[in-house]
């Protein structure tokens, strides 16, 4: 999710620049939301768990895009699998096309231990561009954040109610162990917060995030849990009323920032230099330990070989409350 959400304001970006030019973005159903209103854009959902799944899901994609529309070029902004089937079977067509660049062997140097090469990579958002100025179009980033305040309709304020007082969006899971702040450390946060005039709003997915959630929303007064209760579009239309979100390296960094949401974002087992800082964040708002072995994974998804993931827990709840503190005074 977060991959695709860095895409928006590249997308944004390179139609602004370039006014000849209609693109059809090719994705999930589950993340479209991302892309309304956006002009000259179509989405087309692709669902790979049924009707494009495999190989002869794949080439069934392709003779769908090839027939209903006469592309010029093709980008690839994932470089997986399925899309370097896809590209090779446009390009037996004729077609042109570039892929990103995920600067795989520099990210090896940054998360190797010893010998760790630690310096900032290329923003991934950047190598999307990169992607577009490949296939001869303009592509220039800005990476400012820009508010976009949306109306909260009547479903909408029926959970979140009227906003009288700073909104704080807490976004406490990732996908991997290594980018998770641990739960505990996390409740001491929302404790320290709920002493404060704040709503805390907060974010996830599963069933399991939903009970967590639904756990601190009945201890804690300044609680609303949204896991599970609102639709992508509405939870976008709340983060866009934030003033501030409280993220892992992970999506809910990326969907604060498409609406222009500053984010204090805890770092664990990844780090901010190999390229995943949230489109327009301030290096400034990142609380990360200083550890050695940092980073030991880009996705967080590899064991400590620590055993201790000193890395979290070495961050103190007050540290992060500072951070938010910053931008609700």
């Amino acid at each position: 999710m977060g991959d695709v959400a860095m895409t928006v304001p590249v997308i944004k970006a390179v139609l602004k620049q370039n006014p000849e030019l209609i693109i059809t973005f090719i994705s999930r159903p589950e993340f479209a939301g991302f892309f309304n209103d956006i002009p000259r854009l179509s989405y087309f959902s692709v669902d790979l768990n049924n009707e494009y799944k495999g190989l002869k899901g794949i080439v069934k994609l392709f003779r769908t895009l090839n027939k209903n529309t006469q592309y010029d070029a093709l980008a690839d902004l994932h470089d997986n699998l399925r899309t370097k089937i896809l590209r090779k079977l446009f390009r037996l067509s004729g077609l042109p096309y570039a892929y990103v660049d995920k600067g795989r062997p520099e990210k090896k140097l940054l998360t190797r231990f010893p010998g760790k090469v630690l310096k900032p990579l290329k923003l991934t958002t950047e190598r999307y561009a990169d992607v577009f100025i490949d296939l001869g179009f303009n592509a220039h980033l800005d990476h400012q954040l820009v508010k976009h305040p949306q109306l909260l309709t009547t479903e909408i304020l029926a959970i979140s109610g009227e906003k009288t007082k700073p909104w704080i969006g807490i976004a406490p899971f990732a996908k991997h162990k290594g980018k998770i702040y641990p739960l505990e450390r996390t409740e001491e946060v929302i404790k320290l917060l709920d002493n404060r005039n704040v709503n805390i709003f907060l974010f996830g997915g599963s069933v399991l995030e939903q009970e967590i959630c639904e756990q601190w929303q009945e201890k804690y007064v300044s609680v609303i849990s949204l896991v599970r209760k609102t639709t992508m579009e509405q939870e976008l239309a709340i983060i866009s009323r934030l003033d501030v979100m409280m993220s892992m390296d992970s999506a809910g960094m990326h969907l604060a920032s498409l609406e222009g949401i500053p984010v204090v974002s805890v770092w664990g087992a990844t780090h901010h230099y190999a390229g995943f800082l949230g489109y327009g964040q301030s290096e400034g708002d990142i609380v990360a330990d200083d550890i050695e072995c940092r980073p030991c994974s880009i996705y967080g998804n590899k064991p400590c070989f620590r055993k201790d993931y000193a890395c979290l827990y070495n961050i103190q709840p007050e540290t992060i409350v500072a951070a938010i503190d910053k931008h609700i005074r």
